[in-house]
């Protein structure tokens, strides 16, 4: 049994999969309350999934890329549950769970939305195969680069009008995050480290130090 999370997008999204089955996901979007939403989410998606902590035999946890706040609020709450149930903690990055919920079996790209007017970008042969990224880029560049191919995530960012083919979902699901962790590890394929994918400097700037009164 896996419990799956996610907090790289404006999406704080978790859930309990089993055997590639879900069996209870929640989904709160606000990009401002991951971290007070967290725990309560992990706490209902147990509850209603009828299952018990100690039955959680591994903590998977989308890596980004993502904003610097929200995705070190999904890694230190996914790495200090590992630890204290004593299990394996994996990273998966996020935007392969969504092209995994996209379904697609046709070359195509997955964007997220990456504030300060870019986007977070990667290409994939199929819904479980990603043949390059992620990078970060400005919109219209990257989709001059992708041309006509569909585009998986656009709808969710405020630049879905300059990609040709967008398409769904929007946002991240823990769900499909679980599902693809559990398909990798049933075939013994490594997952990614648990260490955020950043691509660019915080938003949040070191405090200048004081300057000095003295003479």
């Amino acid at each position: 049994m896996i419990l799956a999370m996610d907090t790289a997008t404006a999406a704080t999204t978790v859930a309990v999969v089993r055997d590639g089955e879900i069996l209870a996901e929640q989904l709160d979007v606000d990009p401002r309350r991951h971290a007070e939403v967290l725990a309560p989410a992990i706490a209902s998606v147990m509850a209603r999934s009828g299952r018990q902590l100690a039955e959680v035999a591994d903590v998977v946890v989308g890596v980004g890329p993502g904003a610097y706040t929200g995705l070190r609020v999904g890694l230190a709450t996914a790495t200090a549950l590992a630890q204290a149930l004593g299990v394996p903690v994996h990273g998966v990055v996020t935007l392969d769970a969504l092209a995994y919920d996209s379904g697609l079996q046709l070359p195509f790209a997955v964007i997220s939305d990456a504030r300060r007017g870019e986007v977070f970008w990667a290409t994939y042969a199929d819904q479980t195969t990603r043949t390059s990224g992620p990078f970060v880029g400005r919109p219209d560049s990257v989709a001059g680069e992708l041309g006509d191919i569909p585009v998986v995530g656009a709808a969710a960012t405020p630049y879905g009008g300059n990609f040709q083919d967008p398409r769904e979902p929007g946002l991240p699901s823990a769900g499909g995050l679980g599902r693809l962790a559990g398909l990798r590890l049933g075939r013994g394929t490594s997952l990614e480290p648990v260490v955020p994918v950043y691509l660019r400097q915080p938003d949040i700037a070191k405090r200048a130090d004081p300057k000095s009164v003295l003479s």
